[in-house]
């Protein structure tokens, strides 16, 4: 067998797709060459675009007047390295970048390590910006967390590193950033925050400042101290880590007391604790830099109305004179149809305080929280307008028996007597309110709140039904609005539209709407709730002051005192107190339904009155008051009473007749209740 051709070596011939490739490689290289030198070129001549200049952003009512003005760059003084302390400088270095004097502008060992994790992780969070990055972004980039973003910052800064000195990019760097409350540079958050100059900071003091340009809002030691010295104690251990300090410079600094000085006043500016909750909302929520905050030239668009403010400040003021100066007010109106935030008052006096009130949590709603489960009861149809309970001293057992509750009423008054829904409601009854929630379940209550948007603490127990949980104002007028809008909740909004300096929309609101409740129990627990101004209700001294149809709740624990209440178009809840919680008298509990009512007419004046419509599966149906059952011919007082459709009364009253001892029965025939009982015993 011929095997010769088997024998021959194989040879691969050449083809064009090998020369192809090597070519191709030849140009690759040649590329990456002439990219090369031109990097070298642009890094060694090319020259740095001008830096950004900073602008303040405006905060703008609902007609687009401006209400506040966030400034950038205001508070800055320029100094030289020289006039700045040592110990700040070192620091700074020992907690923002170690390896300064080492690098070129660039870490490339941080910034390799962070390009990995962004890539496994598909993300751009991981942060290797050494110094001379944070200046090349502050000076002429954006805050947006992008690789482009990043390799412009690696690129500026190691034109910075050919540019300037070490020495010269620290001094730049320590009078370029901003360290909280408006002060730019160690200059001017020396001066803000110590009253001194930058160059006589100690050792503590310039491990403070270190730490704040990493977070200004949560590192303030104005607005966090405990996360400001957290992050001091940080700085300390990176500047032992770094031979900086010894262990005993450290623990010694970490222990000395820090006299920070408190904010300078501003002067007087419309609706103050407004404008700092859009700025919270926008950084918090939103995701808005802080720094494009306070010198971005943001327009920020709101929905607060300057008028309304006005109104709210005027009435709070008059609402307070005479009392005590310790004595605190918070007050939110919000427009029910869409959720929008028309005045906030946080406190008192913004100059002295700047803690608003109108978002605390430590307060108590006292009775204003009733109305909450009365509407979850008349849900569940466990009561209705004719359900009747004894107002007298009563135990109540609960947790199977297991425990006791022992309620009692305002000053202990008491009816002594059956009265019904509306009565309780206007007089404020806590044993009608307790038998009830005993009916309807706790747990349903708290699932009733939660419809309404209450996400505070609530333990299912008896007291629930009293309001002993606190809630703050803001989410009992958001509650509350939801009755006032026939049971559709929207979202409470503050920021309508963000624009940057160039008029790009960054940010755009949508009112969200949602039917948590139905518009008959909505209808009939705001019917309820207009009792409260007649004649015996809680709020019947200044129904006088409403001329339009108002429904609403008082609330009084024994260091708290509230109104809640609204109109169509407004929901307004005031709460008056002491910030300590200390005690408050029956004349300061008294000044939060004025101050309700003033602002709400004024807040309005000019506007038609307008009624709550009355939707379908409601039925309006008088009754006897004195046993809530239909009102017969001969009733001598009946009341118009509204229902959910299937749970009106059905039985006619039969009312004694107190000059003949009978009993009248629905046709005005007489029969003896001697009578009446023979024929029921059949005798």
């Amino acid at each position: 067998m011929d095997t010769a051709s088997n024998d021959k070596p194989k040879i691969r011939p050449s083809s064009r797709w090998d020369k192809l490739r090597r070519r191709l490689g030849w140009v690759t290289l040649l590329a990456l060459f002439a990219l090369a030198i031109a990097s070298s070129l642009f890094l060694r001549y090319g020259s740095l675009p001008a830096g950004a200049a900073m602008q303040s952003t405006q905060i703008l009512d609902d007609e687009g007047h401006a209400i506040a003005s966030i400034q950038g760059g205001v508070n800055r003084q320029i100094v030289k390295l020289s006039d700045i302390s040592p110990w700040l400088v070192k620091a700074t270095l020992a907690v923002e970048d170690r390896r300064f004097y080492e690098h070129s502008g660039v870490d490339l060992r941080g910034l390799a390590r962070a390009a990995w994790v962004d890539m496994r992780h598909m993300s751009k969070q991981q942060g290797a910006s050494t110094l001379t990055q944070q200046l090349a972004r502050n000076l002429y980039l954006s805050q947006e967390r992008t690789w482009t973003r990043k390799l412009k910052e690696a690129w500026y800064a190691a034109r910075l590193e050919q540019t300037y000195s070490k020495e010269e990019i620290l001094e730049l760097y320590l009078n370029q950033i901003y360290y909280g409350h408006g002060a730019y540079g160690a200059e001017a958050a020396s001066r803000l925050y110590y009253g001194k100059h930058a160059k006589d900071l100690t050792i503590a003091e310039s491990a403070l400042l270190a730490g704040i340009p990493k977070g200004p809002r949560y590192y303030s030691p104005h607005l966090h101290p405990s996360d400001a010295r957290a992050r001091q104690r940080k700085v300390l251990q990176a500047m032992r880590e770094t031979g900086q300090l010894t262990q005993w410079q450290a623990s010694i600094a970490a222990r000395k007391p820090l006299n920070v000085r408190p904010l300078p006043e501003e002067e007087d500016r419309t609706a103050p604790y407004f404008a700092d909750y859009v700025k919270k909302i926008a950084i918090d929520q939103l995701g808005m830099d802080e720094r494009l905050m306070n010198e971005g030239g943001l327009t920020i668009r709101t929905t607060l109305n300057a008028r309304m403010q006005k109104m709210a400040e005027a009435a709070v003021k008059k609402g307070l004179q005479g009392g005590n100066a310790e004595l605190q007010t918070a007050l939110i109106a919000i427009d029910p149809r869409n959720g929008y935030i028309k005045a906030m008052v946080g406190g008192r006096s913004y100059r002295r305080n700047q803690f608003n009130r109108v978002f605390a949590h430590t307060r108590q709603p006292g009775s204003s929280f009733k109305p909450i489960m009365y509407a979850s009861a008349l849900e569940q149809h466990a009561v209705t307008p004719a359900t009747r309970y004894r107002s007298e001293p009563t135990l109540f057992y609960f947790d199977h028996d297991r425990q006791i509750y022992r309620p009692s009423n305002y000053n202990n008054r008491y009816f002594n007597e059956e009265i019904g829904l509306r009565q309780a409601i206007a007089s404020s009854d806590n044993i009608y309110a307790v038998n009830t929630i005993m009916q309807v379940g706790p747990e349903a209550v708290i699932a009733m709140a939660r419809k309404l948007g209450i996400t505070a603490s609530l333990k299912a127990v008896p007291s629930l039904a009293l309001g002993t949980f606190p809630v703050s104002p803001f989410e009992m007028a958001s509650a509350f609005s939801v009755f006032a809008n026939e049971g559709r909740k929207s979202d409470p909004i503050a920021i309508t539209s963000i624009q940057d300096s160039n008029g790009k929309v960054l940010y755009e609101a949508h009112v969200r709407e949602e039917q948590v409740l139905s518009p008959a129990l909505s209808y009939v627990t705001t019917k309820l709730l207009e009792s409260v101004f007649d004649r015996g209700g809680t709020a019947h001294r200044v129904a006088n002051m409403l001329k339009r149809p108002v429904a609403g709740k008082t609330g009084t624990t024994d260091s708290d005192a509230w109104f809640v209440g609204y109109t169509p178009e407004l929901t307004t809840a005031v709460w008056i107190g002491y910030d300590r919680g200390r005690s408050i008298t029956s004349s300061e509990a008294h000044r939060a339904a004025p101050i309700f009512a003033q602002f709400t007419e004024s807040a309005l004046e000019g506007k038609p009155p307008r009624i709550f419509p009355m939707p379908e599966g409601v039925v309006s149906v008088y009754i006897d008051p004195a046993t809530n059952l239909l009102a017969s011919p001969d009733c001598p007082n009946p009341v118009l009473e509204t229902f959910l459709s299937g749970t009106e009364p059905t039985e006619m009253s039969a009312r004694l007749d107190s000059s003949s001892g009978e009993h009248k029965d629905s046709g005005g025939k007489s029969r003896s209740l001697w009578s009446k009982l023979r024929k029921w015993w059949g005798v």
